[in-house]
């Protein structure tokens, strides 16, 4: 099997990639938004927060 990153073969270790390296470039992805899971349901007005205030007058 090879590593889904940069396609050399896997170590055991850090299954399903070759390195740990490897591995954190995959995690880093997810958590930038750059993998998603696609979704059938629409989104609703609450799914997400609401943006911050950015009101300068106090």
């Amino acid at each position: 099997m090879a590593c889904p990153i940069c396609h050399a073969d896997m170590d055991p270790k850090y299954r399903p990639f070759c390195s740990k390296r490897c591995a954190d470039v995959d995690l880093a992805r997810w958590l930038s938004g750059s993998y998603a899971v696609p979704s059938e349901e629409p989104l609703e007005e609450g799914d997400f927060p609401a943006p911050p205030d950015t009101d300068q007058t106090h």
